[in-house]
């Protein structure tokens, strides 16, 4: 199976490590005009080299998904680099989230600032940059928009974080809603839930928290006995943004290597 996206502009949010990199740089090196967004600046750069490298395009950007004014200051400049006519972003993937440093706290000691940053950036900033992207898709009667969200959305989170449990099932069920109501204009709306992958320091720091006890037990409770890569979410993300998933919509993929 050849998958190729030349003539097509991504655009992936969280792009400046782990799983976000790993889609720039998938993309990039299939021929796509990638522009990559976060607020890692110095790792933005890193996320850049590595496309280019391959010989891909991509411009990166610091953007705050939590103010929705950025986000469509940064999608009007993908679209304004855009060679497609008419001028759009093609494939949306909404990478960004994660738990922003937080920890697992009882319910009594969750702040509001700690709720609402948690929902901002995985869940509203999917919308906001759907939002954003979804009339230049309409026009071209075509388009793809991809929302990593995680197996906390589809069961109880390992982090013990209510805030990303709630929102990482908010972006299964925006996906499933945008999937209906964009179907008609030729958009397909899908999700990859990720299994836990070491992909940045707060993954690492789950991780280690386990103990070689816990970590083993996490292992054996994978089918596959391994833990994920980016790679292995990216890989994902081609096939649901390239011509052979034309006709799937509004479904989550668990990428976790079976559970």
């Amino acid at each position: 199976m050849q998958i190729e996206f030349s003539g097509k502009t991504v655009l992936v949010t969280g792009a400046a490590h782990g799983i976000g990199r790993a889609l720039c740089v998938a993309f990039a090196e299939r021929g796509a005009t990638v522009w990559g967004c976060d607020l890692l600046a110095d790792e933005l750069a890193i996320t850049q080299a590595a496309c280019e490298a391959t010989g891909g395009r991509c411009t990166v950007g610091a953007v705050d998904v939590r103010d929705r004014d950025a986000i469509r200051a940064f999608v009007s400049a993908a679209v304004a680099s855009s060679s497609a006519e008419p001028r759009r972003v093609d494939i949306l993937i909404n990478n960004a989230g994660g738990v922003l440093g937080h920890v697992g706290k009882a319910i009594e000691g969750v702040t509001p600032q700690e709720w609402h940053d948690i929902i901002d950036v995985n869940m509203s900033a999917a919308f906001w940059f759907a939002q954003a992207v979804t009339p230049g898709m309409k026009t071209a009667g075509d388009g793809r928009i991809i929302t990593i969200s995680s197996g906390a959305g589809l069961n109880i989170s390992l982090t013990g974080i209510q805030a990303y449990a709630a929102a990482k099932a908010g972006v299964i069920h925006l996906t499933r809603q945008l999937a209906h109501e964009l179907g008609a204009f030729g958009i397909t709306v899908n999700s990859i839930a990720p299994g836990f992958i070491r992909s940045n320091p707060n993954t690492e720091r789950q991780w280690e928290s386990y103990g070689e006890a816990g970590q083993q037990a996490l292992l054996n409770g994978i089918a596959m006995r391994r833990l994920g890569t980016p790679d292995d979410i990216a890989q994902g993300a081609l096939f649901l943004a390239s011509p052979y998933a034309t006709w799937i919509t509004g479904q989550v993929i668990a990428i976790d290597g079976g559970k």
